[in-house]
């Protein structure tokens, strides 16, 4: 199960609580962020995964958006 390909119009600042994330940003290698990392997703920076890494565990992260008065939280893309 993943997010879907998507971007933020603020940034985003997390961390990974249990599991395993497949994260990507567009333009960069793909990455496997365990338990205890953090992550930061660029103002309008395309996302092309935040999936799920494990079958046996479901991921939890706590997410901060950075955002401004007016700012949506996301925008998902095709």
């Amino acid at each position: 199960m993943g997010a879907g390909k998507h971007l933020h119009p603020c940034p985003v600042v997390g961390y990974i609580v249990s599991g395993k994330v497949l994260f990507q940003v567009e333009g960069e290698e793909k990455k496997t962020l365990n338990q205890g990392e953090a992550f930061y997703e660029q103002k309008n920076k395309t996302i092309l995964h935040f999936d799920d890494a494990s079958e046996e565990e479901t991921f939890v992260f706590i997410a901060f958006y950075l955002k401004e008065a007016g700012e949506d939280l996301i925008k998902m893309l095709d």
